[in-house]
């Protein structure tokens, strides 16, 4: 059988306190029950989850990896990112996927939200 498709999306981060923080405060996301390493949040149709590092030097988690999100306000969020003093990696275009920009969160990891799906 083949494989379906993405059903779960977790970070690796420095600071598991700080960075759920960080999802909970700057995108409004909500935590669920989850396991003790991670912190696992309440989005559809895919989980998502900050968690601990894993065993091994990491200089910059993420490198290389690309995270979208779907956000009905992505300028909205873009404009309380700005003036919460976060990282804009790239300002707010609109193109096939909407209204679109990208940040970094506090381990530099650079997400992507999108408002059309």
């Amino acid at each position: 059988m083949p494989v379906i498709g993405p059903d779960f999306v977790s970070l690796q981060v420095r600071d598991i306190e700080r960075s759920a923080a960080f999802y909970e405060q700057h995108l409004g996301l909500q935590r669920r029950p989850g396991p003790p390493h991670a912190v696992v949040f309440d989005t559809k149709p895919i989980a998502f989850a900050v968690r601990d590092l894993v065993a091994g030097p990491i200089e910059q988690p993420g490198r290389g990896m690309a995270l979208w999100l779907h956000a009905p306000d992505a300028q909205q969020i873009h404009d309380d990112l700005v003036a919460a003093g976060v990282t804009i990696v790239s300002a707010p275009v609109d193109g096939p996927f909407g209204r679109t920009f990208t940040f970094a969160d506090p381990d530099g990891y650079e997400v992507t939200l999108h408002d059309r799906a």
